[in-house]
């Protein structure tokens, strides 16, 4: 039984067509796996994102929660101070201007919020750099004074 040469070659051929087309399918399979991990990979970076946002807007929702009722505290004890505190002569005016203080730090505290109060500390840097710079380097140096004794 002699081997048709012709016949060996096309099985050949036919051989690794197969194999070429099974190698394409193969490919372009690990393509789209390889798409469908990075679409679920980027979807799971966004919605990571979009939570952290979420937590972020929540934790500075409660800390202006917190401001107000600090504020709200202060305009408080402003009001004791002025029914308690001396009204006449040098104490009387030092109790006024204290109850005047606490009211309009309670006041913006209500108003402002953590965020408002952020955002004018901000700005006061902006127009301000170089003693903004200063008040840090000197703030700076005072805590690295007291954590070097300890």
């Amino acid at each position: 039984m002699a081997n048709n040469p012709g016949s060996v070659q096309d099985k050949g051929k036919d051989l690794a067509s197969s194999v070429g087309h099974a190698a394409s399918d193969v490919k372009n399979k690990a393509q789209d796996l390889g798409s469908a991990a990075m679409h679920q990979a980027k979807d799971a970076a966004s919605h990571m994102a979009e939570k952290g946002k979420d937590l972020a807007h929540a934790a500075g929702q409660k800390a202006d929660d917190a401001a107000s009722a600090v504020g709200g505290g202060m305009k408080s004890l402003a009001g004791t101070v002025r029914q308690r505190g001396p009204r006449e002569g040098m104490l009387g005016s030092a109790a006024s201007s204290a109850a005047d203080a606490l009211e309009r730090g309670g006041r913006y505290l209500q108003e402002e919020g953590v965020t408002g109060m952020a955002e004018d500390l901000t700005n006061l840097i902006r127009r301000n750099p170089i003693p903004a710079m200063l008040v840090g380097i000197g703030l700076g140096f005072l805590v690295a004074r007291l954590t070097s004794r300890s």
